[in-house]
């Protein structure tokens, strides 16, 4: 099976790179970021990330649907999700495949990030090394649980723009449910406000890591993940 998803993994991680899509995406990344970064020191004038994490974790709306859109879309749009599907790879592994290419871009571009703190260092400041590590964490985490989101949207629609617009409509409902939670009431205000993504993201940047919160982007990546598997089996009910 491990050797399978490394296949489909491999393979759509080419792909990502023969388009120019990763290419634009991880552009637009380190600009976004190097813009936060500059304009956030220069305004605070303290050597910390807490606040460019903050900020980069909303970049992921927008990044999420532009690595996820294609992964599943463009294999039905295509009629290559039959020949694979038929191949010995497994639905399950195909999906999971699917998800860890994804994923390895989004670390890839993480770890470019890591000049960052390097350039705090190297400036002479002694930023606090604790919010930053689990700063990454959450961006991390979050990221997967997006992907994920992202990735399920893909598997609804042959259209990747179509795939798009629907990872970022769920995903900005599930950014904006604290807001949300100030128009309900009693037990329902209690599970908009464990919904939103806020919630569970601020104290990463602070520095805290609350099992609470690793468990609710860890669920909601595997929830994504599932319910893409699921989408992609009914395919053989059609």
């Amino acid at each position: 099976m491990i050797g399978r998803v490394a296949a489909v993994t491999q393979r759509e991680l080419k792909s990502y790179f023969v388009s120019p899509v990763a290419y634009i995406v991880t552009a637009f990344f380190l600009l976004m970021s190097g813009f936060l970064f500059a304009g956030i020191l220069a305004n605070t004038h303290e050597a910390t990330l807490r606040y460019l994490l903050s900020n980069v974790s909303v970049l992921f709306l927008f990044i999420s649907p532009m690595l996820t859109m294609r992964l599943i879309a463009e294999e039905q749009r295509s009629g290559t999700i039959e020949l694979l599907l038929t191949n010995p790879i497994r639905d399950a592994e195909f999906v999971i495949g699917k998800y860890l290419s994804a994923l390895v871009l989004m670390l890839v571009m993480l770890v470019i990030t890591l000049y960052y703190p390097a350039l705090l260092f190297l400036l002479g400041g002694n930023p606090d090394r604790g919010p930053i590590l689990s700063g990454y964490l959450g961006v991390i985490l979050l990221g997967a649980a997006f992907l994920a989101i992202g990735l399920f949207a893909s598997s609804l629609t042959q259209n990747q723009i179509v795939a798009a617009v629907i990872a970022f409509a769920l995903l900005l409902v599930l950014w904006l449910a604290d807001v949300l939670q100030n128009f309900a009431s009693g037990p329902i205000a209690d599970v908009v406000s464990y919904l939103s993504v806020n919630n569970h993201f601020q104290e990463f940047s602070s520095g805290i890591i609350d099992t609470k919160d690793v468990l609710y982007f860890l669920t909601l990546a595997v929830a994504g993940v599932f319910l893409a598997y699921l989408s992609t089996q009914t395919r053989r009910w059609r």
